[in-house]
């Protein structure tokens, strides 16, 4: 895996996680406020959510990367069927 490919794999599953993470927690306003949304969070805690999920995408970057790296999963046969 090349530093780009390794990149990106790890943009797409941070993402992932996000996406995973941000209902984690959420509790809606007792009282909403003329013109806020009835569903909008009381607190979002959005820098913890990044914390997290920051880690949780590197351990499983990391396990992505030893599968792809050991040859658990080869992708090549794959990527051959397209040519």
């Amino acid at each position: 895996m090349g530093l780009f490919s390794g990149f990106v794999t790890y943009l797409i599953i941070w993402w992932l996680v996000l996406f995973t993470v941000l209902p984690v927690g959420v509790r809606q306003q007792e009282v909403v406020e003329k013109g806020h949304d009835s569903g909008a969070p009381q607190k979002a805690h959005m820098w913890k959510k990044v914390l997290a999920t920051s880690l949780i995408s590197a351990i499983l970057w990391g396990v992505a990367y030893f599968v792809i790296t050991s040859g658990l999963i080869d992708i090549r046969p794959a990527a051959d069927a397209f040519k």
